[in-house]
Formats: C-alpha cells, sequence, structure tokens
C-alpha cells in the first residue's frame, strides 16, 4: 500500500511518530493507520454501523479471538458517533478494540492497543 503524504498523514496522526496508508480500492477509502507505540486503526467512509459491527464479531470469531463488549455509549459531545469497546485475546496477547461508528453515515473506525 503507498503511503500518504503530509500533510495528510499528520492529520491522521495527530502528531504521534508512524506510518498512514491509502488502501482504497473501487469499493471506497480506506486508511491504515499504524503509529509507532503499537496503536493501529483503520478508517473508512464506506461502511453502515450495523454491517460494520456484524463484521467485525465475525472476523474474531472466525481468526479464534476470544474477546468481549465492555463498553457501548454514544459520544458524549457528538451523539451521531456511537463507540463499542471490546477486550479481547489470542495466544496470550490481549487488545483493546475501539469500534467507532457514525449512525446512518457510512464512516466507521477501528482501533486497537495492545493492553
Amino acid at each position: 500500500m503507498p503511503e500518504v503524504p503530509d500533510p495528510a498523514r499528520a492529520a491522521f496522526l495527530h502528531g504521534a511518530p508512524g506510518k498512514v496508508f491509502d488502501a482504497s480500492d473501487p469499493v471506497g477509502k480506506f486508511v491504515l493507520v499504524s503509529s509507532d507505540d503499537g496503536i493501529c486503526a483503520v478508517i473508512t467512509d464506506q461502511a453502515g454501523d450495523r454491517d460494520v459491527v456484524a463484521a467485525f464479531e465475525r472476523a474474531l470469531r472466525d481468526a479464534a479471538v476470544r474477546f468481549r463488549m465492555v463498553i457501548e455509549r454514544d459520544d458524549k459531545l457528538n451523539p451521531v458517533l456511537h463507540h463499542r469497546e471490546y477486550l479481547a485475546t489470542r495466544s496470550g496477547q490481549a487488545w483493546r478494540i475501539l469500534v467507532a461508528t457514525v449512525r446512518d453515515g457510512g464512516q466507521a473506525m477501528l482501533t486497537a492497543a495492545p493492553e
């Protein structure tokens, strides 16, 4: 995947060191963010909120990742944003994963950080 040039790279990393890749294809725009501290994110403007959650949970099950949702809430400052936070484990590795979607807006972001 090609790296995203500045200033877009800086906008996605918010000042953190790391790399940003353009994973767009004919289906839509997709961005992969990898910060040097181990946090990664994928962002799209082509995903419905219900579809994202269903596909995400199915992918975890298919990969034999144990998970549980620990928090589900609307964003306090912007109620069209909906957050679901998960704890996931596999082979002794643990992650905290945030699934953020725009209600009926087609935008989604998944962010994962090692625990």
